[in-house]
C-alpha cells in the first residue's frame, strides 16, 4: 500500500500563490509517476500536472506557464507550486501516484485539498 498525504491548501485572492505537498510513504518501490489532480464541484476531476521518476512533465493546458510540478525522489514528495492562481482553479486537489505492481499499474489517492481562489 502506498500512502499520500497532501498540504497547503488554502484560501487566497486571485492572482495569489499556493504550494501544495504531498508525501508518499509505504511501499513507494516502483512509483512511475506522482502529479496531481483537481475536482471542482459538479465537474468530472482532471489531470492538474504530473512528472515521473525521470523528472519528465505534462500539464493541462489551463495551467500551463503558472503552475509548476517537481518532485524530489529522496523524500518522495511531490509539490505544485500554483502561481496567478484565478477563481476557476478552485477545486479539491488530490495527489496521485501510479504504480507499477508487475501484473498493472494503480492508481493511488491522497484524501484531497481544499483550495479556494477568490475574486
Amino acid at each position: 500500500q502506498v500512502q499520500l498525504v497532501e498540504s497547503g491548501g488554502g484560501l487566497v485572492q486571485a492572482g495569489g500563490s499556493l504550494r501544495l505537498s504531498c508525501a508518499a510513504s509505504g511501499s513507494i518501490a516502483r512509483i512511475n509517476r506522482m502529479g496531481w489532480y483537481r475536482q471542482a464541484p459538479g465537474k468530472q476531476r482532471e489531470l492538474v500536472a504530473a512528472i515521473t521518476v525521470g523528472g519528465s512533465t505534462n500539464y493541462a493546458d489551463s495551467v500551463k506557464g503558472r503552475f509548476t510540478v517537481s518532485r524530489d525522489n529522496a523524500k518522495n514528495t511531490v509539490y505544485l507550486q500554483m502561481n496567478s492562481l484565478k477563481p476557476e482553479d478552485t477545486a479539491v486537489y488530490y495527489c496521485n501516484a501510479l504504480k507499477d505492481r508487475g501484473a498493472g499499474v494503480y492508481a493511488y489517492w491522497g484524501q484531497g485539498t481544499q483550495v479556494t481562489v477568490s475574486s
